[in-house]
């Protein structure tokens, strides 16, 4: 598990990445709304480059948005390689790109609370990681399927539902494929 999580999550995190700059760049058409240089002014925080006022450079912007979106896919590749699959899961992994988001853009000064913001850019943002986190979610968990069920999934299929007289997997049965 340890092993495939990371390709994995680094391809799921690409693929979502995608994904969700196409969704900003049709919503930007319709919407005419600009784009946003916050993951650069993060990222040359974050590494002490220089600041620059004004229009970001765009391979700073996209290295943060996508460097982001895969990393944070290595994540949601362990969730569905524990066997935390499918809607809920990538739902769940939704909470976690947005609060990614906003500690490193509140840490850094760059960016504010989000219950500050517009409640039409609020919703925007929303929108948008939800699309990243469901498409990262639909490939970590294909990937994942394929090699057979998590440990998470085979507990449970012990004995449908929640029990406390089910004890967990025995030790190499955990970390193991059923297949």
């Amino acid at each position: 598990m340890i092993k495939r999580a990371p390709w994995q999550g680094l391809v799921a995190g690409t693929a979502g990445g995608v994904v969700m700059t196409l969704g900003e760049k049709a919503e930007q058409a319709l919407t005419g709304r600009p784009d946003s240089h916050v993951p650069a002014r993060v990222l040359e925080r974050l590494t002490g480059l220089p600041e620059r006022p004004g229009r970001q450079p765009l391979p700073v912007n996209w290295a943060m948005h996508f460097g982001q979106a895969a990393l944070l896919g290595v994540l949601r590749s362990v969730m569905a390689q524990a066997g935390l699959r499918g809607p809920v899961a990538s739902a769940k992994f939704a909470v976690v790109r947005l609060t990614n988001d906003q500690i490193l853009e509140n840490a850094t000064g760059v960016g504010a609370p989000p219950s500050t913001w517009p409640r039409k850019e609020l919703v925007v943002d929303l929108l948008h990681k939800a699309v990243y986190a469901f498409a990262t979610g639909a490939v970590a968990d294909a990937l994942a399927a394929r090699d057979g069920l998590g440990p998470g999934q085979r507990h449970a299929a012990a004995r449908p539902g929640r029990h406390s007289d089910v004890g967990p997997l025995p030790r190499g049965g955990a970390g193991s494929s059923a297949r």
